[in-house]
Parts: structure tokens; C-alpha cells; sequence
């Protein structure tokens, strides 16, 4: 039996995202610092049997209904097959994984086979410079060959794109048209105030009606109902495509929020917004208990952003 852990807005954990590195193999412009190199991390990382262990515990204290594997790059994690099969031995078969897509393709069939269910890929633009311009690498082909591969073994496949003002934002139709050919939906992102575009985001900043607006140019849109803690509200054109917002600052979910953030050194993080990781490493079940509550106590009524990069909390 789960402890009833949850906060006076009603608000329980039951999707965990696991960020496995804080190490990409792009530098996507609204991530990564302008200038800065990425290294790898100085701190200890968690190993495998670490995760699951973390993974375990926490699915024991609160009944988690889905893991989410991110990063960073989650495909650039070594065991990952051993870990999503062994998420499945825990008794959580709704696993997801959100990946840039790069090395997807040589390792879908062990990542298929290891239980994995739903994959979001991120893909900023169909133009190859733009794409090139965003994430600072060239090999779009592999993106675009691993999304079509995705979709041939049967996975769930949404694609995530983060609009930037000046940027991207003239790939908005191309992209949805892309997508609606391969009947998948596709997710607009708003560009959250995070890490180092904390203090400035505004400067690329591209809201949720402009993203619709844009849409509505070319056909008209119907608005869906949220869905309880989805991050995500849907609309659907008169030709039948469907597309979503996640919107952060103009419409932000964060009233029925169930999600909860491990990072790859064993810290905890109950709102995207929380400055400060908790450590659960070697905890008593008591502590833990503890520690839970203390991150549910993080979550806010609105979405404030953060100076710690996405790529450290789950991007």
C-alpha cells in the first residue's frame, strides 16, 4: 500500500522523469551556454542498479504509473536496454523515452525489444541550415530516418519542437504537414526561462497564440480539452491535423502537475522550477518519506523557470 503523499492542491507523484546524463551530442542554442564547451560531469553518476534501485523505492512509497527517460542525450547512457527491461521487472511497463534522435536508429531494435513504449523526438526544423543553425549539427538525415524507423516498429511517436522567435518559427507549418504525413502529433514548445535564457528568454521568446496564430493562417483550429496532468493542449485542424502547446508561460498545467525529477547524481526535484535538487541516495525508507513530501512541497501555482539547465533535470 502507496503512502498517501500528496499536497492540499490535490497533487500526488505518479510520473517520474529520469534525466540519465546531463552529456548531449548537440548544443542546441536554447540549452547549452553560447561558448561553452559540455564536459562530462565531475560528480559521481548514477550506475544502472542505482537508478533501479532509486526507480524502486520511489515506485514502492507513491505507485508510479510512468518513467520517463531523458537527459541530456538518454541514448548516450551505456546500460540503457538493461535498465528500461529492468524498470519492466519493477512492475512499470508505461516507459517513454525523449530523445534528439541522432542515435536512435542503430539502437531501436534493442530499446523496442527492452519494453520501451512511446518516444518523443526532437525535431526544430526541416530546413537543414535552420537545423544546423539550432543544434549545431549537421546529420538531420539520421533525425528524420530514426523518426520514420520509430513509427515502422510500432512505437508511440510524437515529435517535440521548441519555437524560437526569429529562429525557427517559419518551420511551424512545415513541420506540422510533416507530421501530419506520418500521422503523429506533433508538440510546439514554448522556450522556457531556464538555465542561462533565465533572466532573457523574452528575446526568443514565441507564445502559445502566436504558435496558433500561424497555424490558423493556413487552416482553421479547434481546441481539445486538456487532459488531467498533461502537459500538453491539443488542437485539431479542419484537415484533420493535430498538434499541441506546451505552454509553460501562457498556459501554464502546473495546478494538477504529477510529475516528479531524478537527476543522474541521485537528486530529486518535484517542480521544474525547484533551484535546489534533494538527495536520495542511500536514504532510510523514513527519510525518503521525508524527502518525498519536501519535493511535493516545491511545486508551485505557476511556472517560474530556473538557472539550472534543462538538460540536468530532464529535458
Amino acid at each position: 500500500m502507496h503512502n498517501p503523499i500528496e499536497d492540499s492542491f490535490g497533487r500526488q507523484f505518479k510520473t517520474l522523469r529520469v534525466s540519465l546524463t546531463s552529456v548531449c551530442n548537440m548544443s542546441c542554442i536554447y540549452c547549452v551556454t553560447p561558448g561553452i564547451i559540455q564536459q562530462a560531469p565531475k560528480e559521481k553518476v548514477l550506475t544502472t542498479s542505482e537508478y533501479l534501485e532509486a526507480i524502486q523505492k520511489i515506485h514502492q512509497q507513491v505507485g508510479l504509473k510512468t518513467i520517463r527517460l531523458t537527459g541530456g542525450e538518454p541514448l548516450l547512457f551505456n546500460e540503457l536496454p538493461a535498465l528500461i527491461k529492468g524498470i519492466v521487472e519493477l512492475g512499470i511497463t508505461d516507459i517513454k523515452l525523449t530523445t534528439n534522435g541522432l542515435r536512435l536508429l542503430a539502437q531501436l531494435d534493442s530499446l523496442v525489444e527492452a519494453g520501451l513504449k512511446s518516444i518523443n523526438i526532437s525535431l526544430d526544423a526541416l530546413d537543414p541550415g535552420v537545423f544546423r543553425s539550432i543544434s549545431k549539427v549537421s546529420n538531420i538525415r539520421s533525425v528524420l530516418d530514426a523518426i520514420d524507423a520509430s513509427i515502422e516498429r510500432g512505437l508511440e511517436v510524437k515529435i517535440n519542437t521548441v519555437v524560437l522567435k526569429g529562429v525557427n518559427d517559419h518551420q511551424i507549418v512545415p513541420l506540422l504537414e510533416y507530421a501530419s504525413a506520418r500521422n503523429i502529433p506533433i508538440r510546439f514548445l514554448e522556450l522556457m526561462k531556464m538555465g542561462y535564457l533565465h533572466y532573457n528568454e523574452s528575446d526568443y521568446f514565441f507564445s502559445m497564440d502566436e504558435i496558433v496564430e500561424r497555424i490558423s493562417s493556413v487552416t482553421s483550429v479547434a481546441k481539445m480539452k486538456r487532459a488531467a496532468s498533461n502537459t500538453t493542449t491539443y488542437w485539431q485542424t479542419s484537415k484533420g491535423m493535430v498538434f499541441g502547446v506546451i505552454a509553460n508561460e501562457s498556459e501554464p498545467f502546473c495546478s494538477d502537475c504529477n510529475r516528479l525529477r531524478l537527476d543522474s547524481f541521485g537528486n530529486i526535484y518535484g517542480c521544474i522550477s525547484a533551484s535546489e535538487g534533494i538527495d536520495i541516495k542511500e536514504v532510510t525508507d523514513e527519510a525518503l518519506t521525508a524527502a518525498l513530501q519536501k519535493a511535493l512541497a516545491q511545486k508551485q501555482d505557476y511556472f517560474t523557470g530556473s538557472e539550472i539547465s534543462m538538460k540536468y533535470i530532464g529535458g
